[in-house]
């Protein structure tokens, strides 16, 4: 028995995207740049994809490029805007502190480049305000830039909120879509978003491929030099099986985004309601202000990677955090931005669901959860202080 439970890590491939791609391989594989027939079919399907992704959140198929995946749009969106910025003589950019590392990483080379970087704090429950954002603006901002939904603990931002306090004051604003775009809705004009970042592998799409919405008007820094694709602003053969299957899986999981999102919840607060009864334990970000499918936990007393290799033994995929820092042993630093002091970082357990989960996967990891964190703690030194008195409960 095994029980996928990491989705925000990665996606089960959807079968119609599967099914979209394939021609692409082998029959209809000419390259879209090529004048022949075989050529503008490749090209023409480029093009229907795009115009299905730009659709399902609500933009000009104009203002979509595809990328590689979500990396790659966060850095050619971060670098457009810090261009313009520098352009108007604006070099102060707005961001959070528990943003993913394609946007930390890159706010770092920025602020070496004499860009002035303000990482607003983020409250015990995985939030940031508009009004927060305001107070950070000045007139030299050219750029906010806060993540859709996070990545570890799941928390949404009032990205709407946010956009209107950067469309008052003439603030280009990005967000890091990567986990929200198939799972909320998302309307780009509505919501103020001048550019947004996406991955088709975050909802059943194909790994390494994704797509940077910029608005109109806006004029994207070249991060690869070459060819003329993507109006010469992403050069290089562009993948058209995997940008078909991104565009079909996309639909796909749109179509029935409200139905998906009920479904899902319910298991995650099942999920969240059995765990929670697990004592000395803290459920991280907002209780209800959150993703559908994720659950993210800290254990007082227990490491993160013990509890995930016995949750393996029991059939269970799970996470402590990013997928993209699971090689690191230092704790979580979105758990550390909303507060939690390293020892409790240490023990925190990701489950996000999809809609193919069942009630019964949740009462299994439930029971499977109860019985590994009693197990560590059993003969762990740390809770043994804890419990014995020499050393205080934190949660």
């Amino acid at each position: 028995m095994r029980i996928y439970a990491d989705n925000a890590a990665t996606t089960k491939l959807s079968p119609k995207a599967l099914e979209a791609m394939l021609p692409y391989f082998q029959i209809e594989y000419g390259n879209p740049s090529s004048f022949y027939r075989e050529g503008q079919q490749a090209k023409s399907a480029i093009e229907e994809a795009r115009i299905k992704i730009a659709r399902c959140i609500g933009a000009d198929y104009k203002e979509i490029t595809f990328t590689s995946g979500g990396s790659e749009a966060d850095n050619q969106a971060l670098l457009t805007a810090a261009a313009i910025g520098k352009r108007k003589g604006k070099m102060h950019i707005i961001s959070t502190a528990f943003e993913h590392h394609a946007v930390l990483h890159m706010l770092k080379k920025l602020e070496k480049e004499g860009f002035e970087i303000t990482l607003l704090d983020v409250h015990e429950n995985g939030i940031v305000t508009a009004d927060e954002v305001k107070a950070a603006i000045r007139e030299d901002t050219c750029l906010v830039s806060v993540m859709f939904a996070n990545n570890e603990i799941g928390t949404v931002q009032p990205i709407a909120a946010i956009g209107a306090v950067c469309a008052a004051h003439g603030v280009l604003f990005h967000t890091d879509a990567v986990q929200a775009v198939g799972h909320v809705a998302i309307d780009v004009k509505a919501m103020h978003i001048d550019m947004l970042s996406s991955s088709a592998h975050k909802f059943h799409g194909p790994k390494g491929t994704g797509f940077l919405y910029a608005r109109k008007g806006i004029l994207l820094q070249a991060l690869i030099c070459g060819g003329a694709q993507e109006k010469s602003k992403r050069a290089g053969t562009e993948n058209v099986p995997a940008i078909v299957g991104m565009a079909t899986a996309l639909e796909e999981i749109c179509a029935g985004i409200d139905e998906n999102a009920k479904k899902v919840a319910a298991l995650r607060d099942k999920l969240i309601a059995g765990l929670s009864r697990i004592e000395h334990c803290a459920l991280n970000g907002d209780a209800t202000n959150r993703l559908p499918s994720n659950v993210n936990f800290c254990f007082e007393g227990i490491e993160g990677e013990s509890l995930l290799l016995l949750l393996d033994d029991k059939g269970i995929c799970a996470s402590s955090g990013s997928a993209c820092t699971s090689g690191s042993l230092d704790p979580s630093h979105v758990l550390m931005a909303i507060g939690r002091p390293h020892e409790v970082a240490h023990g925190s357990l990701r489950l996000t669901l999809s809609e193919e989960n069942t009630e019964e996967d949740i009462d299994y990891i439930i029971k499977s959860v109860k019985e590994v964190v009693a197990h560590l703690r059993s003969f762990s030194p740390v809770w043994r202080d804890l419990v014995s008195g020499k050393q205080e409960h934190i949660l």
